[in-house]
């Protein structure tokens, strides 16, 4: 163990996490704040960053990273670190991925049923009063219902697999990464078909996509046309990847039955955004992952890991494993 190492905390993290880095014997530094310029002018110092969600590891701010070596990030994407100019740099990227599955998929679920069963309406009117609107028949059951599933990766298939078993909802699925083989292996249960054969058949649509130029936009107004009217959408995944105008055009025109979303293009979305105004349409703060369990299970693997590259150990779950080849990481063992 290199006892120099000083690990720059950008953003506070749990205390379970802070205290593993602590006896491992690393020197933490905590920001004072999140601001870019803070932070720049502690980059210097680092060895390590272990990266929550408040800031985007630019490329600039790497260049200020004399030292750096790593930058583990608490959550399971990588949307706020310039992979390319870390890669340039040297500095492997490192996430918790697979630690949030369970939760976000739980929260996925959460959203569908309670668009499927109209759980903000019947509870609005229950509370004005209006309990007749239980005659209005305004639930519907997900038994035997199609569940279309774009990006079946973890998350995804924790989500199919429930309602499948649950519910005996049929699945299909796009995914244009997931390899053939695996895809093959799911074949007994899941259909592999494209995006608009899926969004033009099922009755529930989740998302779990990264987001990325391909995958920008890739629900648009095209393809929300496609939907059946009674259809709900939920986004679990990154914003950006359904157009949040053409979304909220559909439901205000009753082209679409409802909408869950976590995340947004611009988080927090601005006053006045056109899904404010939806009825129809479910909005969280990008929280499906930050239950108080699963905080502290992302932020502990995220410290874990910089110590186990400090020790000399491959940390695993690198975002740019091509920088592995790189003649300063030649040394690195593989964790038992």
């Amino acid at each position: 163990m290199n006892k120099q190492w000083t690990v720059l905390l950008p953003e506070p993290i749990e205390e379970e996490a802070r205290k593993l880095l602590d006896e491992a014997g690393l020197q933490v530094i905590q920001s004072p704040d999140k601001t870019p310029a803070t932070v720049a002018s502690l980059m210097e110092e680092a060895d390590a960053v272990v990266l929550r969600t408040g800031i985007k590891m630019t490329a600039e701010l790497l260049a200020q990273g004399k030292r750096l070596k790593m930058v583990s990030r608490t959550g399971a994407g990588f949307d706020n670190v310039d992979i390319e100019a870390a890669t340039a740099q040297g500095v492997i990227v490192s996430s918790s991925l697979g630690a949030n599955t369970t939760t976000v998929a739980e929260h996925a679920l959460a959203l569908i049923l309670a668009l499927y069963k109209h759980l903000p309406t019947l509870d609005s009117e229950t509370k004005k009063g209006n309990f007749k609107i239980r005659y209005a028949y305004l639930p519907r059951d997900m038994r035997e219902k199609t569940l279309g599933v774009i990006g079946c990766g973890r998350i995804g298939q924790t989500i199919a697999k429930a309602c499948h078993d649950s519910f005996g909802m049929k699945i299909i699925a796009y995914d244009e990464f997931l390899p053939k083989a695996v895809q093959e292996s799911l074949a007994s249960w899941i259909e592999f078909t494209s995006l608009d054969d899926l969004c033009a058949r099922s009755d529930v649509v989740t998302m779990h996509v990264p987001l990325t130029e391909g995958t920008r936009g890739l629900i648009n107004a095209t393809r929300l046309a496609l939907m059946k009217k009674d259809a709900v959408i939920v986004n679990t995944s990154r914003g950006g990847v359904i157009d949040e105008e053409a979304l909220a055009t559909a439901l205000k025109e009753g082209k679409l039955g409802g909408a869950g979303l976590d995340v947004f293009e611009d988080e927090p979305p601005k006053a006045g955004h056109p899904l404010f105004s939806c009825e129809n349409a479910i909005l969280t703060p990008h929280a499906a992952a930050l239950t108080q369990e699963c905080v502290v299970r992302m932020a502990v693997l995220g410290s874990q890991r910089v110590i186990d590259l400090a020790q000399g150990f491959n940390p695993g779950n690198v975002a740019n494993p091509e920088v592995l080849k790189q003649q300063r990481w030649e040394y690195l063992k593989s964790k038992a």
